[in-house]
């Protein structure tokens, strides 16, 4: 099943997990990598250190290859040459377009992935030498760069380039998987569905109401959650946040109910404010339920707690299942 990308990535599985910032780290990714996936972890906006410390924790629980993702709107040039010191696999690259950025990276021997959210997009990529397209559809939980659902926009991606394209957005079992590689992904990249895994860091109650909601519950937001990250359009579960926001005429940035107000702590004790741009760590304290509960349009299909390896298992194993049977499927 799409032999290209696992030689590329030295993989046996092509499901990627998603760089879900405050709740990918090392134990999670490393499960992934383990269960023969490729794991992705979120460093951006980190000291040089700690981009390495970061990587250095994933190794110390894996062999196998991974990527670090990194945000092209902050400050980014340390951190790859931090990625090129460590000889990390591969760099993950999303939030913006830098072509220089993508042949510095080449040239310090990383492989290349690159988040796009239109073919125009995906073909300045692969021309600057990008070695993976991930085509994030409109679906997606999290911060989302694009709008355009991942059914119309893997295809057009697939046909506007010639390196494998790895589908995101909506995908959380294996008939997702299946119909991306029928779209002309390679692969697929996983977010919402980890969320329920065992080595996820998200508080129990973000994770119970991820089980308990439908897909209805995904709601795309232009800038609801801005704080610490303006002008970033994203998804997330609705929540009595967003009802009040939304009862008040959906107001701007600076005129919303409740704005600015402290509605828990984090582990450090800083307080987490209303509409700020945050994923509630099992230590986080306070009104989870008001806070930026990002999940993708698959949430309606997670149901369970799992260790991460059992899902890349599970998903693999149905889409397996579903493309043997697919030359029966028309007659």
């Amino acid at each position: 099943m799409t032999p290209d990308l696992c030689r590329l990535l030295d993989i046996d599985i092509p499901i990627l997990s998603a760089p879900m910032g405050g709740a990918a780290g090392p134990d999670l990714v490393a499960a992934v990598c383990e269960a023969g996936g490729y794991g992705t972890i979120p460093l951006w906006g980190r000291p040089v250190a700690a981009v390495a410390a970061g990587i250095d924790a994933v190794r110390a629980r894996t062999g196998g290859n991974f990527a670090v993702n990194i945000r092209l709107d902050l400050p980014h040039d340390e951190a790859i040459r931090a990625c090129i010191d460590r000889q990390v696999h591969a760099v993950s690259l999303f939030w913006g377009h830098s072509p220089a950025t993508i042949e510095a990276a080449r040239r310090g021997g990383l492989t290349v992935m690159v988040s796009v959210g239109s073919a125009e997009e995906a073909r300045i990529a692969a021309e600057a030498g990008a070695d993976v397209i991930v085509a994030q559809g409109w679906e997606a939980g999290g911060h989302v760069w694009g709008q355009v659902a991942t059914l119309a926009l893997v295809p057009a991606v697939a046909d506007a380039v010639n390196v494998p394209v790895v589908a995101a957005g909506g995908i959380a079992d294996g008939r997702g998987m299946a119909a991306a590689l029928t779209l002309g992904a390679s692969g697929v990249w996983i977010g919402t569905r980890f969320l329920a895994s065992r080595e996820a860091t998200i508080h129990p109650d973000y994770r119970a109401r991820i089980l308990a909601a439908p897909e209805t519950a995904s709601e795309w937001y232009g800038d609801l959650y801005d704080g610490n990250w303006p002008k970033a359009p994203h998804r997330a579960l609705a929540n009595a946040t967003a009802r009040a926001w939304r009862e008040a005429g959906a107001a701007a940035p600076g005129q919303r109910p409740g704005e600015g107000e402290a509605i828990g702590l984090d582990p450090r004790g800083a307080a987490v404010r209303r509409y700020q741009s945050y994923t509630p760590h099992p230590e986080t304290s306070g009104d989870i339920a008001a806070m930026s509960l990002w999940a993708g349009q698959g949430v309606g299909l997670v149901r369970d707690v799992q260790p991460a390896a059992e899902i890349v298992r599970e998903i693999h194993e149905e889409a397996r299942r579903i493309l043997n049977a697919a030359p029966g499927l028309l007659e």
